[in-house]
């Protein structure tokens, strides 16, 4: 846990005198755990941080959020930088620059996920009064298409389809072979496909 750390200088010492760590310095005793460099640390890059940050995200809140996430990463893992590889400055500047980057993608996924769930929720315009109508009317298309039926085909059709007997039931209620059937529906069901003009 971080701690206010106030330098006391037990000797007399001249702050003029006093020769500012160089960044790199700093880092390597924010990793053995040295708060005061860590403070020191912050003082001089917080600024540049915050000013990236704030670029990428614009709002102010998120970028204080993500600026202080940061520096805690910063601590948590300064025993990582390796000087060998870049400066300290570039190596929290691009921390900051991934971290930047990771909450707007994070917000866009937010805000795309909850507009999936809004147009799955949203219910969609019905028009009860269109769709009887339009059932309506093909009752009254099939109905016409059933009057053009030879009486034996009809029989078969209505029972089978619109009675919902089986082909054996409807062999036995007609008191005609099953296989009779079987062909008065294929016949009839043909019949109807042409007269109501569907494709097969």
């Amino acid at each position: 846990m971080l701690e206010l750390v106030t330098s006391d200088f037990e000797n007399e010492t001249d702050l003029d005198d006093v020769i500012p760590a160089s960044l790199n310095d700093l880092l390597a005793r924010v990793a053995e755990g040295d708060q005061v460099a860590f403070s020191q640390l912050y003082d001089q890059t917080s600024g540049r941080v915050l000013g990236l940050v704030r670029r990428l995200l614009k709002d102010h809140a998120q970028s204080e959020e993500v600026t202080q996430e940061i520096f805690l990463e910063v601590w948590q893992n300064a025993q990582r930088y390796d000087p060998a590889k870049g400066s300290a400055t570039t190596w929290i500047l691009t921390m900051s620059h991934r971290r930047a980057v990771d909450r707007i993608r994070s917000s866009q996924s937010t805000r795309d996920r909850d507009t999936r769930i809004g147009l799955r929720d949203m219910e969609t315009a019905y028009d009860s009064v269109s769709e009887s109508v339009e059932i309506t009317v093909e009752h009254e298309r099939v109905g016409q298409a059933l009057q053009r039926l030879t009486e034996l085909q009809r029989q078969a059709v209505t029972l089978a389809y619109y009675g919902g007997y089986s082909h054996s039931e409807v062999a036995e209620m007609l008191k005609v072979p099953i296989g009779t059937v079987k062909t008065r529906l294929r016949d009839g069901m043909i019949r109807l496909r042409d007269e109501l003009g569907v494709a097969s």
